[in-house]
């Protein structure tokens, strides 16, 4: 790696700002997925109920990032694709969870270098998690 292609902070953690920029990407990711019909089939992948979908990923999110172990420390090892195949997970749902994260990471202020390097680490994740064909 250049010297010019290391990033700013020592985790991305540090470099997102912390707990608080984490609480709010997470906050405006679910709050675009409740009120954006563009992501009407993400929504409705994720029930009636979000509250605890923002708490796990808010935890998971800590973690993933450098920062603490919050959602390890609390449920164990996330074990991301057994976790979500009770959901339907095909690339609408992807593309769908894809965009909203993109939109969210923007409209909280997510640096740019970072956020491509986000975008990039959440597709091979959020492909990963597909179990049907469509």
């Amino acid at each position: 790696m250049e010297i010019q292609d290391k990033p700013p902070y020592a985790t991305p953690y540090e470099w997102i700002g912390g707990e608080e920029k984490i609480q709010a990407l997470v906050d405006r990711f679910y709050d675009l997925m409740d009120l954006e019909a563009k992501y009407a089939e993400l929504r409705a992948a994720h029930g009636t109920e979000l509250e605890r979908a923002r708490q796990h990923l808010f935890w998971y999110l800590c973690g993933w990032l450098g920062g603490p172990q919050h959602y390890t420390d609390r449920v164990g090892h996330p074990r991301l694709r057994m976790r979500h195949m009770p959901f339907t997970i095909g690339t609408v749902e992807r593309d769908q969870w894809l965009a909203c994260m993109d939109q969210a990471m923007s409209e909280t202020g997510v640096p740019p270098d970072l956020r491509e390097r986000l975008r990039h680490s959440f597709f091979q994740t959020a492909d990963w998690m597909r179990n049907t064909p469509g």
